[in-house]
C-alpha cells in the first residue's frame, strides 16, 4: 500500500522529469531567440556560450525587414497555408462523410486505396505532379502550392473515424426535421467533429507553412517565394550573419506558435453535444 509520502515523492520525481524534458526541448528555441536578440557588438561565439544576451537589441529584426521582402514572403505563406487549410477541411470532410455513413459498392476498397496513398513518399509523385502543374498552366504560381495540398489521405481518414463516432440518432433527428444529406453533414457531422477539424487544420497549416522542397521545385519568381524559400535566400546571402538567420527563423516560428496558443482550447474530445439539428 502506498503511503502519502511515497506518493508525493513519486509525483515530485515525475514533475522533475517532465520539467527536464521540457527544458531540453525548449533549449534550441531559446537559443535561437537569444541569438536573434544579441546586439551587433556582442560576440555570439563566446566560450562558454552565453544563453542570455548581454546587450539585447532588435537591430537584427530591423535589418531583416529592411533589406529583405519578408512581408511578401509572409503574405505568400499565409495565403497558401490558409487556402490549403480551408480546402482540406471542405474536401476531406465531404469525402469522409460518405465513407463513414453511406453504404455503396466498393466503399471498403475506396477507403483502402485512400489510406494506401499515405505510404507513398512525396518524392515518388514529385515529377508527375510537376508535369501536371506545367500542363495545366499552374507552374510558377501560388495555385501550384495550394492545389496539391487541397485534400490529403490523412485528413479523409481522420475525419472518417471522427464521423463514425457520432451517434446515428443525431442524423435521424436531423432527417426528421427535414435535413438533406448535405444538411446532416453541415449541421450534425461538422459540429460534432470540431476537435478533429481543428487538429487537421493545424497539421495542414504547419505542413504547408514549413514546406520547402515543393515550392523550391515549382517556383522561379522571387516575388512568389514562401517563407522557407525566403529564409534559404537569407542564409545564402548572409551566411556569416547568424543574427539575421536566427531572426528570420524566429519570425517563421511565431505564426505556428500563435496558432497553437489560439486553438489549443478548442482541441477537446469530439462531443456529439456540439451538433445541432437543422
Amino acid at each position: 500500500m502506498n503511503t502519502p509520502g511515497r506518493s508525493s515523492l513519486a509525483r515530485g520525481l515525475q514533475l522533475a522529469a517532465l520539467l527536464l524534458v521540457a527544458v531540453l526541448l525548449l533549449l534550441p528555441l531559446l537559443w535561437l531567440v537569444s541569438t536573434s536578440l544579441k546586439g551587433p557588438a556582442e560576440n555570439i561565439f563566446t566560450s562558454p556560450p552565453a544563453l542570455l544576451p548581454a546587450q539585447p537589441s532588435l537591430e537584427a529584426y530591423g535589418r531583416l525587414f529592411a533589406a529583405n521582402p519578408m512581408g511578401t514572403y509572409l503574405l505568400n505563406s499565409t495565403i497558401v497555408s490558409a487556402l490549403a487549410v480551408v480546402a482540406n477541411l471542405l474536401f476531406c470532410s465531404l469525402a469522409a462523410y460518405p465513407l463513414a455513413r453511406m453504404s455503396f459498392r466498393g466503399r471498403g476498397l475506396v477507403l483502402a486505396l485512400v489510406v494506401a496513398t499515405i505510404l507513398i513518399p512525396f518524392q515518388v509523385v514529385m515529377i508527375p505532379l510537376y508535369l501536371l502543374m506545367v500542363q495545366i498552366g499552374l507552374r510558377n504560381s501560388l495555385w501550384a502550392l495550394i492545389v496539391p495540398q487541397a485534400a490529403t489521405a490523412f485528413g479523409i481518414f481522420l475525419l472518417r473515424q471522427s464521423f463514425l463516432a457520432v451517434p446515428v440518432e443525431l442524423e435521424e433527428a436531423a432527417r426528421i426535421d427535414g435535413c438533406t444529406r448535405i444538411g446532416e453533414w453541415w449541421n450534425v457531422m461538422l459540429p460534432a467533429a470540431r476537435a478533429d477539424l481543428i487538429t487537421l487544420a493545424m497539421f495542414v497549416f504547419i505542413g504547408t507553412w514549413s514546406d520547402f522542397l515543393w515550392p523550391l521545385i515549382i517556383l522561379d519568381d522571387p516575388s512568389l517565394y514562401t517563407l522557407p524559400l525566403g529564409l534559404q535566400q537569407l542564409a545564402s546571402s548572409f551566411s556569416l550573419d547568424w543574427r539575421l538567420v536566427a531572426a528570420g527563423s524566429v519570425v517563421s516560428i511565431l505564426p505556428v506558435l500563435l496558432l497553437f496558443v489560439l486553438l489549443q482550447r478548442y482541441i477537446l474530445p469530439s462531443a456529439s453535444g456540439d451538433a445541432v439539428k437543422g
